[in-house]
């Protein structure tokens, strides 16, 4: 008898994971958005760096293991969902979040584009209150933005359980190619996020390799002073003589820091600019080290050491940020829109 109880134990247990899919690990996290046709919600979460898994299916309602056809006629309180399995060392909810809005229409209070119907409205399914917190944020900054003429409608509901959507809808973007970027354009969607974001591109995420990367990319001087807060030899590095138009940019995770524009001869050996290229990539912290006060300047991706800050340059800033060259890459101008820089080639008309 207690063997029969076991296995009935054992079978439910086995039910119940089966029902809600593949598990995370515990140094996972996940996350179920609701965005329309599942199809179309797939490939823009698994595109991202940090993303373990991507799985199409259903949540929101009561119903167990429901089937996509009690779903579709929208007589369930299910919605069609995507569950997210992410790393939150590589990528955050909110980064989560900003990809989330960026294809769906989240204005949108009867489905999605040509999908009718509430099985197909828009939500954000957080799992405590901090992540609640995250979403209402994120929401509220969306509707100041600007980016859309009607308010958010986007619903952000406590998660319930997430039941995976039939084999044949996994992935419908890889196997059913031509049929998908077909729905897509016919649905509405794919011309509706080209209308809305193709003036606003995504921000750029730059992270730091794993330190084994670095020692392997980097040299033995540029590892010292990015990593162990070094400093090159005054004069003898590559781009304290650089004339070239161009940005600098960080060695380790590509975040472009410095333009050409803003570079001046400052005399002590080392490349000198007035201002950062983007401020918010370049970190400023007290350094109290050889019993000086000073301003050191970082890379906020990559956390490189980058240099100091000073007080004594020209106009109009007055300041001279005082960079290794060790921590920086150049990108000429000509270079700038094959590798991704394209967005600053304004600075140089």
């Amino acid at each position: 008898m207690q063997y029969l109880i076991f296995m009935a134990v054992v079978l439910a247990l086995a039910i119940t994971a089966f029902a809600a899919g593949d598990r995370p690990v515990e140094s996972q996290k996940t996350a179920v958005f609701g965005g329309g046709c599942f199809w179309c919600m797939e490939p823009p979460f698994e595109q991202l760096e940090g993303v373990v898994n991507v799985m199409a299916g259903y949540s929101g309602g009561d119903e167990v293991n429901p089937t996509y056809e009690e779903v579709s006629s929208g007589r369930t309180g299910h919605i069609e969902s995507v569950r997210v399995v992410y790393d939150p060392q590589k990528i955050t909810f909110k980064e989560l979040l900003d990809t989330f809005w960026r294809y769906v229409d989240p204005t949108d209070t009867g489905g999605q584009f040509a999908d009718r119907g509430s099985h197909y409205k828009t939500a954000i399914f957080y799992n405590d209150l901090e992540e609640k917190k995250i979403a209402e944020q994120s929401r509220d900054e969306l509707d100041a933005s600007g980016v859309f003429n009607k308010p958010i409608a986007t619903a952000i509901r406590s998660a319930k359980p997430f039941y995976p959507a039939e084999e044949y809808h996994q992935d419908y973007y890889k196997k059913n190619v031509n049929h998908y970027e077909a729905y897509k354009v016919g649905s509405g969607r794919a011309g509706f996020l080209e209308r809305t974001w193709k003036e606003r591109p995504p921000k750029k995420k730059y992270v730091k390799p794993s330190d084994e990367e670095l020692r392997s990319r980097l040299t033995p001087v540029q590892y010292e002073v990015t990593q162990k807060n070094g400093t090159e030899p005054p004069y003898e590095n590559v781009y304290e003589g650089n004339k070239k138009a161009g940005i600098y940019v960080d060695i380790v995770s590509g975040e472009p820091l410095f333009s050409s524009l803003d570079k001046f001869e400052s005399g002590t050996g080392w490349p000198s600019f007035i201002r950062p290229l983007v401020k918010e990539n370049v970190v400023e912290k007290k350094d109290v080290k050889f019993l000086m006060v000073r301003t050191e300047v970082r890379s906020a991706g990559g956390d490189s050491h980058l240099g100091h800050v000073f007080d004594d340059g020209p106009a109009p800033t007055g300041l001279r940020y005082c960079i290794n060259s060790a921590s920086l890459n150049f990108i000429p101008v000509e270079e700038m829109e094959a590798k991704g820089y394209g967005e600053f080639l304004p600075l140089f008309e």
